[in-house]
């Protein structure tokens, strides 16, 4: 049985994984011409993604590649004394299983993970899907599969393609993210670094393998910009604007925009769908149900996402008409409360008002402060987040003889 999953970021290599040990013939497009090797930006692992990156027999690789920050140096806008926190407490207290990775990094070892058994194409993106499988790319000839998976990402193809236009879906949650590489030449070692003000958070961190460093930007919009996701000029500009004289540590960290090896850009916007699946296509991760970046937990879901689906898939022998409807029952709860967290920790992270920037400075320190037991008790009672990844559950998904499908 052939399986296309367009997307080779996180979820796309993940599922692929798990689909090749239940049987499948899996192909995976990606429309950048290679892995990219730059690092992304960081992303943190909970609990569920660490144990099935454990099941994978990756997770020696994921934890020898984590970034390494130990620290925070927090600095309210307009106050001169910063905050030191004490962050590896703050992580451990807000989950018992926890990684911080560089995403590109996460989704190289995801690929290696099942490189031999699995056709990557890159370079290509589909550009058609027929009711019986049959299609189209941009550059390689048609073909056809038995299902296929859009792990394409908020903006995805596949979604397009099946779906319909992306406004149908996407609910703007007020606030932007920015991402730039630059020189790791600000002394940081460990460290995080964060300015915040109302409306608006900064910061800037390394990694330890790295020689370089990431800024990265959170700003509010009442409204949805006038930006398209590929519009890189407009969206420096826009950095530009909302950040300008904030601090002058945050101006140096503007003036390379114009000279950055990497840059992210995009809206913080939630999907909601009724269903992700539609007769032989489905979504997974952001493609289907992004809580929005940064502020979701959206790699762990996209990692639970993918390991349920291919699951759920070797149940049901490969009849997608059984197997997506019980994949989205079983991640419904999984999405919701993602979303919820989602909204909340923007609120906590980009402050909506100086009483706002004065609780998020407030609490971290009587956090940093506070012995591990009691630090961890009280961050488990007020962080939402915490609560959900903690109590998240996967079911096990064993290869089985009933389960296997003959790879055609």
């Amino acid at each position: 049985m052939r399986i296309l999953i367009s997307g080779a970021s996180v979820a796309g290599p993940v599922l692929a994984y798990w689909l090749t040990r239940h049987g499948f013939s899996v192909t995976v497009v990606e429309r950048a011409p290679a892995l990219r090797k730059s690092g992304g930006h960081a992303v943190d692992l909970f609990r569920p993604a660490m144990d099935i990156s454990e099941k994978m027999g990756v997770l020696a690789r994921v934890e020898e590649r984590a970034t390494g920050t130990k620290r925070m140096t927090l600095y309210p806008e307009g106050k001169r004394r910063p905050v030191q926190v004490d962050l590896a407490k703050i992580f451990g207290a807000a989950s018992d299983r926890h990684v911080e990775i560089m995403r590109d990094d996460l989704s190289e070892i995801y690929c290696d993970a099942a490189r031999d058994e699995v056709e990557y194409i890159f370079g290509d993106s589909i550009t058609a899907i027929s009711p019986d499988g049959e299609v189209r790319f941009e550059n390689a000839a048609p073909r056809r599969f038995d299902l296929v998976v859009g792990a394409d990402g908020l903006h995805s193809n596949v979604r397009r393609l099946v779906f319909g236009d992306e406004s149908r879906f996407s609910d703007f949650i007020g606030a932007y993210l920015g991402v730039l590489t630059l020189p790791n030449g600000f002394g940081l070692d460990g460290e995080l670094r964060i300015h915040v003000g109302v409306g608006r958070t900064a910061g800037m961190y390394g990694a330890r393998h790295l020689g370089e460093a990431r800024a990265l930007f959170l700003f509010r919009s009442e409204r949805e910009l006038d930006c398209h996701h590929r519009d890189v000029p407009r969206q420096k500009d826009l950095l530009r604007n909302a950040f300008g004289g904030m601090h002058a540590e945050v101006d140096r960290w503007l003036d390379e925009l114009d000279r950055t090896p990497a840059f992210y850009f995009d809206s913080i916007t939630q999907l909601h769908m009724d269903t992700w699946s539609r007769g032989r296509a489905t979504l997974v991760g952001d493609a289907g149900y992004s809580p929005g970046p940064a502020v979701g937990g959206s790699t762990t879901l996209a990692v639970v996402g993918a390991y349920v689906l291919a699951g759920e898939l070797a149940r049901a022998g490969g009849d997608h008409e059984r197997a997506f409807p019980a994949y989205e029952r079983a991640m419904a709860e999984h999405v919701r409360g993602s979303h919820a967290v989602a909204l909340s920790a923007a609120k906590t992270l980009i402050p909506t008002s100086r009483l706002g920037v004065s609780g998020l400075v407030q609490g971290s320190r009587l956090i940093s402060a506070l012995p591990g037991g009691p630090s961890r008790a009280f961050i488990r009672l007020t962080t939402k987040s915490a609560r959900l990844y903690n109590s998240m559950t996967v079911e096990d998904y064993p290869p089985s003889p009933a389960a296997a499908v003959t790879r055609a």
